[in-house]
């Protein structure tokens, strides 16, 4: 028998189509039948209608039960802190010490204290406006005939009246015999062991360098593993992966060796956060999304506070090395437990092991599923994936976000306000410990000021919208940065205003993803959110010479930064608001919206909630801000509810802006967005 739609047999059954609608009726879920002379198009809409979707399953199995709130809380929380640590432990094992030329003739001498000998051996130099012993100078003099008449305490103390009046006149030379340290704050770090300083300094800037290339490569890599293989495998060959290079840290002989094992440690950073942040939005309803996303944000900013006590408590680079990497291999353990994406793997096809998690998760839940609940999924999937094999569908690549001005345009400001919020990010995290002052402090500070910005930022997006939200995070922090320049002789000054510039970019680093999800039209969303946060990923690349060349000059670190946020903040005028609007889906909705703006809009705050009314042919929506931010995480279409002893119910003429047209999840595996936080 050939199928009315198609006119097809498969395997000696009917069309899928076909198929699909029978087996509906025989199911009691089409009680009232389709007419068999239904078009193709009628029956593609009851598909997509009863498509599978996680969304639509969780209610059944429990949206936020006890399930997820232990995997949470116990599993995935706990699984964020080896990024923060692996990613700004470095800072602290190649800390430079105060030192300066060690001259062997002044050894001899038990009696002369460490000032004593400076002053004989080390000339002054302005540095940092402050007038200082000079690190990589000594007096080019002959000591030992200095030294010779020296006996008693009295010549000590005629011999530095004596030495301190010809100072003046004498020349200099660099260092002949290597350096002394000041071991007050730290027992040994990479520096002080291989004495990388004068000449050798910038070899630790290199080593954040190679950090952030080693980032870069392993982010992308670790997006197309996270998607081929899964979530769980992936997250654990990337534990296994830093942990290795973390441990191996400890044991390097030399620096490139310490080089080297650094690089594979940022082979997995940021990417290693991945896993916990995906997971944990994808085994959620929409409604906890909000919730577990700014409590990963939180995670993340815990573990800065938590590695600040551990660099306090622990002096030796090497033991730091082990202390940051040996605890996350108890994360091993949670193979037992860390359940693979439900969402991936009915998008892959692999029903079974996902009836057992959406099994466990309802058991635990307190909830239970009817007998033929797989079975009513995997013949949906069936049926997706035969509609998706007759549609012609196109191929979207990067070259589309350049073809039209307006387009253009938006693509350019959003990946350069990408690049600059991951560059100032970054480089105020890795600037907190040579601010001045306690370094330890400074670092706590670094991190615990990004908490109060997670608790007003959210209302602030509602209340002003994502633009004013994003451009006041930026031009406050980076006002906060420039105004260091004015107080660059006050350092407790200095430090609040870093402290005001680390909380402007932590909101602007939350907005910026949501804003950018809501510009792009969604046929090349994700495309869009890869391109700008890849570029944006150049930042831990390019930042650490600036804060090296902060060492001559304090604040001119600040100064470079606050130009780049104030930049940001300005050019984030020139986008169009988000909120309330109804958001772009094909490429030429991305060019007309926001194609009518102008100067006039430059002041526009919170725009009115749009109609519901969507103009005929128009595939838009309301975007609520927990769609916008995980929108590039997730691809999501919208089931229409089905009651059994009814007609299915007409899909509202709106859809949800995450869901891509004319493709569900079960086609391919989700479009998993890698979004850098370091």
């Amino acid at each position: 028998m050939k199928c009315s739609t198609h006119g097809e047999i498969i395997n000696g059954y009917k069309c899928p189509l076909e198929k699909f609608k029978i087996d509906q009726e025989e199911d009691g879920i089409f009680p009232n039948g389709c007419q068999r002379n239904e078009c193709e198009d009628q029956v593609q809409v009851k598909i997509k209608s009863a498509s599978m979707d996680l969304d639509a399953i969780l209610p059944d199995v429990g949206e936020f039960g006890s399930y997820q709130q232990l995997l949470l809380w116990f599993v995935l929380l706990p699984g964020v802190l080896p990024c923060g640590f692996h990613a700004y432990n470095q800072l602290f094992m190649a800390a430079r010490p105060e030192h300066w030329c060690h001259v062997p003739e002044l050894d001899v001498l038990a009696n002369m204290s460490v000032e004593l000998a400076k002053n004989m051996s080390i000339p002054h130099e302005m540095r940092d406006g402050t007038l200082r012993y000079s690190q990589c100078q000594m007096f080019d003099r002959n000591y030992s005939a200095l030294l010779v008449q020296v006996e008693t305490e009295e010549d000590l103390d005629r011999l530095e009246q004596q030495v301190s009046a010809s100072n003046l006149s004498l020349p200099t030379t660099g260092c002949l015999h290597g350096w002394n340290f000041d071991y007050t704050q730290y027992a040994t770090t990479v520096v002080t062991e291989w004495e990388l300083v004068c000449d050798s300094d910038f070899y630790t800037t290199l080593a954040l360098i190679l950090l952030g290339i080693g980032g870069l490569i392993g982010n992308y890599i670790f997006g197309y593993l996270q998607d081929s293989i899964g979530r769980r495998p992936a997250y654990f060959i990337y534990l296994f992966i830093e942990c290795l290079f973390g441990v191996a840290t400890a044991f390097a002989q030399d620096f490139v060796t310490w080089s080297v094992f650094r690089f594979g440690v940022g082979f997995t950073v940021p990417a290693i956060l991945g896993t916990p942040f995906v997971l944990a939005i994808e085994l959620v309803g929409p409604s906890r999304r909000t919730t577990c996303t700014v409590l990963t944000n939180i995670a993340y900013s815990v573990g800065l506070v938590v590695l600040s006590g551990v660099v306090f408590l622990v002096r030796d680079w090497r033991q730091l090395a082990l202390a940051t990497s040996i605890p996350f291999l108890s994360f091993f353990l949670y193979w037992w437990v860390l359940p693979e994406s439900p969402r991936w793997l009915l998008a892959r096809g692999r029903f079974e092991e996902a009836e057992k998690i959406l099994k466990k998760m309802a058991r635990v839940n307190g909830k239970s599923l009817p007998a033929n609940y797989m079975v009513q999924l995997k013949r949906k999937y069936q049926v997706e994936r035969y509609v998706k094999q007759k549609e012609r569908r196109r191929n979207y690549g990067v070259l589309d976000l350049f073809k039209t001005p307006n387009l253009r345009r938006k693509t350019l400001i959003i990946t350069f306000i990408w690049f600059t919020n991951t560059s100032v990010y970054v480089g105020l995290s890795y600037y907190a410990p040579v601010l001045g002052g306690d370094e330890f402090l400074n670092f706590f500070l670094a991190g615990a000021v990004e908490l109060p910005t997670y608790f007003f930022l959210w209302p602030a997006m509602d209340c002003w919208g994502r633009r004013w939200t994003l451009c006041t995070s930026m031009i406050i922090g980076g006002a906060a940065c420039l105004a260091t320049f004015l107080v660059q002789k006050d350092t407790n000054v200095t430090l609040v205003l870093y402290c005001v510039g680390k909380m402007g970019i932590s909101s602007s680093f939350v907005v910026l993803p949501l804003m950018a999800s809501e510009l792009y039209p969604t046929v090349v969303r994700g495309l869009g959110m890869s391109t700008s946060s890849v570029v944006g990923m150049l930042g831990p690349i390019f930042i650490p010479l600036v804060v090296y060349l902060g060492e001559e000059m304090l604040v001119l670190p600040l100064i470079v930064m606050g130009l780049l946020l104030v930049a940001g903040g300005a050019c984030s005028l020139l986008l169009p608001e988000t909120l309330n609007q109804h958001l772009p889906q094909s490429l030429e909705d991305g060019e007309k919206f926001g194609k009518d703006w102008s100067w006039r809009n430059l002041a526009a705050c919170c725009p009115p909630r749009v109609g519901d009314v969507v103009p005929e042919g128009k595939h838009t929506s309301i975007e609520s801000p927990l769609r916008s931010l995980i929108q590039h995480h997730i691809t999501e279409s919208k089931p229409v509810t089905i009651v059994e002893g009814r007609a299915p119910e007409t899909p509202e003429t709106t859809t949800p802006t995450t869901e891509i047209i004319m493709e569900s999840v079960a086609g391919n595996a989700e479009e998993t967005m890698r979004i850098t936080v370091v």
